[in-house]
C-alpha cells in the first residue's frame, strides 16, 4: 500500500508487524517516531539495526512481557532480507500477545521487498509500505507544515534554497528547521547559506556512486555547479573515487574478501563498505587502467580550457568515463 492507505489505516488502529521500504528516508524516521509515542515504548523498544541483527535475540524480546509494564516495540532496519521463516516468526509473535509491535525498516531493493510482503499481508496481521521520493512540491509543503508547527518565520524562496544545498534531503531539511526556529527571527537564503552546512560533498559521493552504476548522471553534475562546486574539484573527487574503487579491487583480488580497515586506514560503515566492495567486483582491471588514464588526460584538458569551457569539458569528460563502465 502507499503512504495515504497506511495513513488512514492508522487512524483505526495501530498494525501489529509492518514492513516499510522505499526511497524516503524522513518518513522512515516519521513512522518510527509516531509508533514509538503512540506506543509510548521510549524506555521498553528494542533496536536493531543492520549488523546489530540477531534473531534469537528479537525472538527472546518478542516472547517475555515487557521489563516495564508497558509495550515491546522491536525495530529493525536492514539493508538485507530477513529469512522468510524468522519473520512469519516474528510477526507471530507481534500478533500474539497486545502488547507486541514489529517495525521493520528495509532499505535493500525493492524486488526484495516485493517478494516479503506475503509475509506482511493482512490476514497474517502485517501492513507492508512503499515510500516513494517526494517531489519538489511535496517537499517544500511538508515544510512549509513544520515550519508552521514550530512558528518558524521562513517564507517559500527561502525554503527552496535550503532544499537544494541539502541536495533535496527532506529530512536533513527538517531538522535544519529546528536549528533555525532557535533564532526566533524571519529566516532568509541569506541567513541558510550563513547557518546551514552544505551536503554537496555528499551529493558528489551519490554522483560517483551512480556513474558506476551507469544511471543518469547530467542532472546531478549541473545540480553540483548550482551549489558552487566547479569543475576542478568534481574532477579531484572523481580521481579520489576511482582510486578507493581500485584499491578494494585489488585488495579482494589479492584476499578474496573486503576490509576497509586494511585498504583505507580506517572502518567504513558496513553498508557503505559492501557497496563500494560490490562497485569495485564490477568493474573490470583493464577499465580501471582506461578511466587513470582519461582522468590524466582530462585533468590537463581542463587546465587549458578557458572558464566557458569547462562545464562543457566536463560534462564530456564524465561521459566519456561511463562509457568504459
Amino acid at each position: 500500500m502507499d503512504q495515504r492507505e497506511f495513513d488512514q489505516k492508522l487512524k483505526q488502529a495501530l498494525p501489529k508487524a509492518v514492513l516499510l521500504y522505499g526511497e524516503n528516508d524522513y518518513l522512515f524516521d516519521f513512522y518510527l517516531n509516531f509508533y514509538r509515542d503512540k506506543t509510548d515504548a521510549k524506555e521498553s523498544m528494542l533496536t536493531l539495526y543492520f549488523d546489530e541483527w540477531n534473531f534469537d535475540q528479537a525472538k527472546g524480546f518478542l516472547s517475555q512481557t515487557s521489563l516495564f509494564g508497558g509495550t515491546n516495540l522491536l525495530v529493525t532496519k536492514h539493508d538485507k532480507k530477513i529469512p522468510k521463516k524468522e519473520l512469519d516468526y516474528l510477526i507471530g509473535l507481534a500478533n500474539k500477545n497486545p502488547d507486541n509491535y514489529f517495525l521493520y525498516l528495509y532499505h535493500g531493493s525493492a524486488n526484495d521487498a516485493k517478494s516479503m510482503q506475503t509475509s506482511f499481508a493482512d490476514k497474517n496481521g502485517g501492513v507492508w509500505v512503499r515510500f516513494f521520493e517526494p517531489n519538489p512540491a511535496e517537499s517544500i509543503a511538508a515544510l512549509q507544515q513544520k515550519a508552521q508547527n514550530i512558528r518558524l518565520d521562513i517564507d517559500h524562496y527561502a525554503l527552496q534554497h535550503l532544499m537544494m544545498i541539502l541536495n533535496n534531503n527532506l529530512a536533513l531539511c527538517m531538522n535544519e528547521l529546528d536549528k533555525l526556529a532557535i533564532l526566533e527571527m524571519k529566516v532568509t537564503s541569506k541567513d541558510i547559506d550563513r547557518l546551514v552546512y552544505s551536503t554537496s560533498p555528499l551529493a558528489t559521493e551519490q554522483l560517483l556512486i551512480d556513474l558506476f552504476n551507469k544511471k543518469p548522471i547530467t542532472t546531478t553534475i549541473s545540480k553540483l555547479l548550482d551549489l558552487g562546486e566547479d569543475e576542478a574539484s568534481l574532477l579531484r573527487a572523481t580521481q579520489y573515487f576511482v582510486t578507493q574503487i581500485f584499491l578494494f579491487h585489488a585488495y579482494i583480488k589479492l584476499h578474496g574478501h573486503v576490509d576497509s580497515a586494511a585498504i583505507l586506514g580506517y572502518k567504513l560503515p558496513k553498508p557503505i563498505e559492501d557497496q563500494k566492495a560490490q562497485l569495485a567486483l564490477r568493474v573490470k582491471s583493464a577499465s580501471l587502467l582506461k578511466i587513470f588514464e582519461h582522468l590524466l588526460e582530462s585533468e590537463i584538458g581542463l587546465k587549458k580550457a578557458s572558464s566557458v569551457q569547462k562545464e562543457v569539458l566536463l560534462y564530456g569528460i564524465f561521459i566519456k568515463l561511463q562509457s568504459y563502465l
